[in-house]
């Protein structure tokens, strides 16, 4: 009986995590869809970087209340994650600016086969054939009714490239850093928040000018786009928290994979909330197909052989590194 209570909370913790993490993130996308188009506010560098400085606050607070036991990254370690993460956030930025909507969609797409390749270079990952089928059909059914028109230039494909294999690495090394130093996710992130915050918001206004010819000290501030401002900055604090949580529990190629239910979403969501139009058969079979394709991708990576381990090194203390993680995975659930 305690096998199966066992498994039960942790598929109730499952549950949760990506729960919190779709609402989060569909909430902050609504929420800087309002800020943008309505008030437009389109710093999107600088209000990330807001966004980090709120969640530093945040991991400050629960580190002075003892909720973050102390923990150690070294400097390189975090340095590296640094540079990918911000490397992220500015890659997808140009990337949008200098592509069509299409082939933007193709390179967030592109970021799930470089993340599978990443785990099997790495982490000698083997993939069965139905659940590279499945992460195919999701590819499809995303790709179907988000993709429209595609352009492509020379600038534009290199700001993808960046944008894509960034993203890949630090999605990535969240996973790999919280089972390499038994970080949870609150240490994990207490650790990385603060040098994305400080690097963004001294370097995030001028990219911004760089990207909208505006300045964002320039900007008409106002009672309701400061409460907008507020509110996104503290759903943020949730969205880096499930982020670090999901990748922590699952792997970078299972959270993007399921992560595309939050692009369903957030496109149902537009077509009521703010009228567009465009709600055809194509878009509707594009969904299904995809929802579809996320099913499969869960019974098929969750059974035997479906995504294992071809080799790897046991570690020199199991019971003490087995007790760490449990450790972190507790954390991750209170």
């Amino acid at each position: 009986m305690a096998p199966t209570s066992k498994a039960d909370r942790k598929a109730a913790a499952d549950t949760a995590a990506w729960l919190f993490n779709v609402v989060t993130s569909v909430g902050i996308i609504m929420v800087n869809k309002a800020l943008m188009a309505t008030y437009g506010f389109s710093f999107a560098t600088t209000l990330t970087g807001l966004h980090f400085a709120t969640t530093t606050v945040m991991t400050a607070a629960l580190r002075w209340f003892g909720y973050i036991q102390p923990s150690h990254l070294p400097l390189p370690e975090l340095m590296k994650f640094a540079v990918f993460a911000n490397l992220s956030i500015v890659g997808m930025n140009v990337s949008l600016m200098w592509n069509s909507v299409g082939f933007y969609q193709i390179a967030k797409l592109c970021i799930i086969p470089v993340s599978c390749l990443l785990e099997v270079m790495f982490d000698k990952i083997r993939y069965s054939r139905d659940t590279k089928l499945s992460i195919l059909v999701v590819l499809i059914g995303v790709a179907v009714c988000t993709v429209t028109d595609v352009s492509l230039n020379a600038r534009g494909l290199i700001a993808a490239a960046i944008a894509v294999w960034s993203t890949a690495l630090q999605q990535y090394y969240v996973h790999s850093l919280q089972r390499k130093y038994s970080l949870s996710s609150f240490s994990l992130l207490g650790h990385t928040a603060p040098v994305q915050a400080a690097s963004l918001l001294i370097f995030g206004p001028f990219l911004d000018f760089w990207l909208t010819n505006q300045r964002v000290d320039k900007f008409d501030y106002n009672v309701t786009s400061v409460f907008f401002i507020l509110l996104s900055c503290i759903i943020a604090i949730g969205t880096n928290l499930s982020q670090f949580i999901c990748i922590g529990r699952f792997t970078a190629v299972s959270f993007q994979v399921l992560g595309h239910m939050k692009t369903i979403l957030v496109l149902v969501l537009g077509f009521f909330l703010f009228g567009r139009a465009g709600m055809n058969i194509h878009v509707v079979v594009g969904m299904i197909l995809a929802v579809v394709g996320m099913i499969w991708y869960g019974n098929a990576s969750s059974k035997p052989g479906g995504k294992e381990r071809r080799s790897y090194s046991l570690p020199t203390d199991r019971s003490q590194r087995h007790g760490l993680a449990s450790e972190s995975s507790h954390l991750d659930e209170k």
